[in-house]
């Protein structure tokens, strides 16, 4: 697409913002805490000298977050299986340092631009959300694609919605929300996907055992201790399924934490 095409696009496209609004008291995953925490350090009165400075003050505050907190990606070096990273590189105090990771840091991942499928799993079984702690089917997504006349293919990004960013406000009821099932990120990564997202905590559903992987969370086994697929999580979706639209240009960009095992970020999609 030419330059000017783009822009064309740009201009008249709508732009969703899929960000969960950040603030202490958002739910968080108990391996994640104490997550989110902003002080204003300097107020304006701090600096207001008017006989010396003029009119102009201003005010900064400081910030204390987990990389897991809020809307955020995941980068490889979050997950290992049996302590080796995606790759094939092996855990040990050269590649996990005090000030974090020396290989699969959250620096290594580019910035997406991609298109964007959304799978609006709970308007395809004509509910609110999806039960607590239900875990959602190679096969229904497949289906719910079918419903709404979309096709994943490489290179794209995935987005289900299950419902849940309804509940951002009760971190119980949040927490326990449904997931995907081992072979529905599997089903992804066959089709070639570049990144996954969900409007729950984890991607995959929280607290559920697979046999299979023999683990819990088997999504981040297989999409990013296996193939280093990022995750995203806490995604807030509701207002593309409210006007059905199931793809999109979707941008993203982690911050360079180098060495980081995640990121904060504000993705976008552009309808």
């Amino acid at each position: 697409m030419a330059i000017a095409d783009l822009l064309a696009f740009a201009a008249r496209a709508r732009v969703f913002d899929l960000e969960q609004p950040r603030f202490a008291g958002m739910p968080l995953h108990p391996s994640h805490l104490p997550g989110y925490i902003y002080h204003l350090y300097r107020r304006h009165e701090d600096t207001y000298r008017p006989e010396r400075d003029g009119p102009r003050s201003s005010s900064s505050g400081m910030l204390t977050m987990m990389e897991h907190s809020g809307t955020h990606l995941d980068a490889p070096s979050h997950q290992a299986d049996n302590l080796m990273l995606c790759g094939g590189v092996p855990v040990s105090p050269a590649i996990e340092t005090p000030m974090g990771f020396t290989r699969r840091g959250v620096e290594e991942i580019a910035p997406i631009a991609a298109r964007g499928v959304l799978f609006d799993v709970a308007a395809y079984r004509g509910v609110e959300e999806i039960p607590l702690h239900e875990t959602i089917s190679a096969a229904e997504l497949q289906a719910c694609a079918a419903r709404q006349g979309v096709a994943i293919e490489s290179g794209n990004v995935a987005l289900v919605r299950l419902g849940n960013a309804r509940n951002w406000n009760d971190e119980a009821r949040y927490l326990a929300s449904a997931g995907m099932a081992r072979d529905a990120s599997l089903w992804l990564v066959e089709r070639g996907v570049i990144a996954v997202g969900a409007d729950n905590m984890a991607w995959d559903a929280i607290g559920v055992w697979d046999a299979q992987a023999g683990c819990y969370l088997p999504g981040h086994l297989e999409l990013l201790a296996r193939r280093g697929i990022t995750i995203m999580e806490n995604l807030a979706l509701d207002e593309l399924s409210r006007e059905r639209i199931y793809e999109f240009l979707f941008v993203c960009a982690p911050l360079k934490f180098k060495g980081a095992t995640g990121s904060p970020v504000r993705p976008v999609a552009l309808a």
